[in-house]
């Protein structure tokens, strides 16, 4: 008894020293990005990043501040896609989903087979172009960064067909329906305060999906007032490439002397990543629960 609880503190030991290791492994490369964010640019491209630059600068951030209006547009426009996309798709796969967790529903397997197939077969990019813009109109409207290809996933709904049918008792539905309860009135009431823990997984991939999504405003968008974060960033660091590559001349290297663009650079990435970081922890507990119950097989 004693060697076995010797052996189980030794397990917890290493894996505690081996998971340390891997967190500052992720957490170092974050730290330095954050530094070089704020270190001056001259300092940059002479000695390069450090941990303990020889001279801070928040030029990259002032910069960044000259178009404060649309970086505010920007972000309001992020945050009404993330939380309505994430709720509307939230709600129409874990509907999908509840269907799918019976198999009495009439049609299930094929409706199962169209949904895996989406999963690993699509129609590619020309035809989905030409769907959202010609047959529902999306282009230069904030639908365009809402609708297209994030709104529904397939492995989300299989997820939670998973959990479904997996962790809440069939006899809860049934006592439900004998008692005269709709299927609306079961999924509402039954099915969804239960299947907390995999709604908040599935509505925190949505919302990472929807928050660092640059490719629907980049197909679908010419109007920069429905730009999101993502795409507001990418055109600053698109304008420096273009400046770096010298193709403006005299011009091109005047702009550059004033310009932080290295330390720029590291401030698009934090600007884009730190409130989905401030958000994580909350649903961390969820997350990692949700994962192990929904991938269960069904």
């Amino acid at each position: 008894m004693k060697s076995k609880l010797k052996q189980n503190r030794i397990n917890t030991f290493v894996a505690c020293v081996i998971l340390t290791i891997i967190s500052i492994c992720c957490i170092i490369p974050f730290l330095l990005l954050v530094i070089g964010s704020f270190t001056d640019n001259n300092v940059i491209i002479n000695e390069g990043y450090s941990f303990f630059p020889s001279k801070w600068s928040a030029a990259a951030y002032v910069y960044l501040s000259k178009d404060f209006e649309a970086m505010v547009n920007a972000y309001l426009v992020t945050v009404f896609t993330t939380v309505f996309g994430t709720s509307l798709g939230l709600l129409i796969s874990s509907m999908l989903a509840y269907g799918l967790a019976h198999n009495n529903l009439k049609g299930s397997r094929i409706l199962n087979f169209l949904v895996l197939f989406t999963i690993l077969f699509n129609g590619g990019l020309v035809p989905t172009y030409l769907m959202y813009t010609q047959l529902f109109r999306i282009k230069n409207t904030i639908w365009a960064q809402v609708f297209p290809s994030l709104l529904v996933n397939g492995f989300n709904v299989m997820l939670l067909r998973s959990y479904f049918r997996t962790n809440i008792p069939q006899e809860l539905y049934e006592a439900a329906r004998i008692d005269g309860a709709s299927e609306g009135r079961i999924f509402f009431k039954i099915c969804l305060p239960l299947s907390r823990p995999i709604l908040a997984t599935v509505g925190l991939m949505q919302g990472l999906a929807y928050w660092n999504s640059w490719l629907n405003g980049l197909y679908y968008l010419s109007d920069t007032k429905y730009y999101n974060v993502q795409n507001v960033l990418n055109r600053l660091l698109l304008d420096i490439r273009y400046l770096k590559s010298g193709f403006f001349g005299d011009m091109a290297g005047e702009m550059l002397a004033t310009m932080p663009t290295d330390s720029v650079i590291m401030a698009i990435a934090v600007v884009g990543v730190v409130p989905m970081l401030f958000i994580y922890p909350f649903f961390q507990k969820y997350y990692v629960k949700g994962i192990t119950l929904g991938g269960v097989k069904g």
